[in-house]
């Protein structure tokens, strides 16, 4: 018996499923974990589609793949995957990693604090990990300097007219609109449709109207979009809805105007939304904010000191929060399967 992939892999969730692989790929070769990640994508993007297209994926499914750290202060490497793109940074999925890692003995736990450094794309990550009873309880980390591109920037959203955005960089950047902009549109999961059909139109927009760049991440631009508005829960500040890619958007095809919503409160989204209300002056330092996804979950972030990128203000963010083990998996490629990277189908997917 033999296959062409054989992966192992611990599935994970923070609301969305945020898929961690722990075996079955071989070296990759670079002289940072950013260098690896560029890598994969020309080489072996292969394993990316087939991790999260159908039928081992779906339309909301992240996937990250431990490797091997360049930087001598790490303790571990990882290249985070989407539908649609490698991100330099990715929260949610460092609170996933940081919990697999932890729980599954690859590094050692310490109760009742877990310190860990990793290794993104964006640089180094340092954790501190909650843990109790041989369980992470708490991930907080240290982001890579966060700032606002745009604040109250007004762009012509085609079939829907002039939209306000804020574009604020967390580790990606992320076209931000107040929800409240749309008459009888909630950041509730039975609004679902409609909010992924308005935040990719929205991120289109952006990415066409507001160029963005960043001096340590050439090429990036604004990937992401955000739905953004007050709580009504006395346990959250804020509350988003963030909608990523499932594929290209064309303004002649109504069918691509979708995307898959961020089930989770968002961890990069979080501190890009932190970064720009420090610049409009609504979130100094050292105060607690929290966020509140779409299904009621929370991440806590904080704004701990400033800085500087590129000549500009910014702002250091840490974030916690929490994912949970939901699954052990061994993903088989066949020799035979004659859809060897996955597929997607336009009922669920743009």
């Amino acid at each position: 018996m033999g296959y062409r992939r054989m992966i192992q892999a611990v599935d994970t969730h923070s609301g969305i499923p945020m898929r961690v692989i722990t075996g079955g790929v071989g070296h990759i070769p670079g002289a940072s974990v950013q260098e690896k990640m560029h890598w994969l994508a020309k080489n072996d993007d292969q394993l990316r589609q087939l991790m999260l297209r159908e039928p081992r994926g779906y339309p909301a499914h992240c996937c990250n793949l431990l490797v091997p750290p360049t930087h001598p202060e790490a303790d571990a490497g990882y290249i985070i995957m989407e539908q649609v793109e490698y991100p330099m940074m990715s929260g949610g999925n460092t609170i996933s990693v940081v919990t697999v890692l932890l729980e599954t003995g690859i590094l050692p736990m310490v109760e009742p604090v877990t310190k860990l450094t990793l290794e993104a794309p964006a640089g180094l990550i340092r954790v501190e990990a909650r843990c109790e009873a041989g369980r992470v309880k708490a991930v907080t980390f240290r982001n890579v300097p966060a700032f606002a591109a745009y604040l109250d920037a007004e762009i012509d959203v085609p079939h829907l007219g002039r939209v306000r955005v804020d574009v604020g960089w967390g580790g990606m950047f992320y076209a931000i609109a107040d929800v409240r902009q749309f008459k009888g549109l909630e950041l509730i999961p039975e609004h679902g449709r409609e909010i992924a059909r308005i935040s990719a139109m929205i991120r289109q927009a952006a990415a066409e109207q507001l160029p963005v760049a960043h001096p340590d991440y050439p090429g990036v631009g604004i990937t992401i979009s955000q739905l953004s508005g007050p709580s009504d829960d006395p346990r959250a500040d804020w509350k988003n809805a963030v909608t990523m890619a499932t594929g290209p958007l064309s303004w002649d095809d109504p069918n691509t105007w979708t995307g898959a919503i961020d089930r989770c409160p968002c961890g990069t989204g979080t501190c890009a939304k932190m970064a720009v209300l420090n610049a409009k002056g609504e979130l100094p330092l050292d105060q607690d904010f929290r966020h509140q996804g779409i299904l009621g979950t929370i991440y806590t972030g904080r704004l701990v000191e400033t800085a500087q990128i590129g000549g500009k203000p910014a702002v250091v963010p840490t974030l916690s929060g929490r994912s949970w083990i939901f699954g052990m998996n061994t993903l088989i490629l066949e020799h035979d399967d004659p859809l060897p990277n996955g597929y997607t189908m336009g009922d669920i997917w743009a």
